[in-house]
């Protein structure tokens, strides 16, 4: 009996192999141009940055009573360091928005951990180690946002609806909050049912949202970012 699979088996499998890694994550490069903190083109791929969450381009943080557009700072310190150079990224998943969550390298520099160190974006719960590990150095030396007062970012969207979308041209909107919930129904059951609606993430305040599905109690319930490395 032959104990060995046939050639037709053995290409079937690889090529099932190769679709499949293609489905989970690949790895791309382009020139970089940033739309706010923590979101930039990179060649024709719009892509967010893995594990960190930068203040929303019109956000502001307060200093000894001050505002400063932290948002606007965060978005340039990103122009900064990516604008017209080539990037390489690993893709890691995809957001409810379409865009590639993605860790990407200008050279030897991780891009969003250099905007955790500058104090210009906050770690993810799915974020990195090494991501935590700077964020603390950031807040113990008061770098960035953390010499402020600020919301978090997600509260922020959360209490603004998206409504801090730029009309300089300088950073993309991003999609307007869903609001439709379950007919008769105060809350989603579950997550699987708000993501068949095209209702996930779901915001605190907004209808449908169950503490019960905000698993990290940041306000956002059912939200994508799952993965940890």
């Amino acid at each position: 009996m032959n104990m060995f699979p046939s050639k037709s088996i053995v290409i079937a499998l690889l090529l099932l192999s190769a679709a499949s890694g293609q489905a989970i994550a690949s790895d791309f490069g382009g020139t970089a141009a940033a739309k706010d903190g923590d979101s930039l083109m990179v060649g024709t791929q719009e892509v967010r940055l893995f594990g960190i969450d930068a203040p929303e381009y019109k956000q502001t943080c307060s200093i000894r009573y001050s505002n400063w557009a932290c948002g606007s700072d965060a978005a340039s310190n990103l122009r900064g360091l990516v604008n017209g150079r080539s990037l390489q990224c690993s893709a890691v998943d995809r957001d409810v928005y379409g865009r590639t969550v993605a860790i990407c390298h200008l050279g030897a520099m991780d891009i969003g951990s250099e905007m955790v160190r500058r104090g210009l974006a906050t770690v993810l719960p799915n974020g990195a180690s090494r991501y935590g590990d700077l964020e603390a150095a950031s807040r113990a030396k008061r770098i960035g946002i953390w010499a402020s007062t600020f919301e978090k970012p997600s509260e922020y969207r959360a209490s603004h609806r998206r409504s801090d979308a730029v009309s300089n041209g300088s950073a993309a909107a991003r999609p307007a909050l869903p609001s439709r919930t379950q007919p008769g129904k105060g809350m989603w059951r579950n997550c699987a049912d708000a993501r068949a609606a095209g209702a996930a993430p779901v915001y605190r305040g907004t209808p449908g949202y169950n503490p019960n599905l905000d698993g990290d109690h940041d306000g956002i319930a059912c939200e994508p970012y799952r993965q940890r490395r």
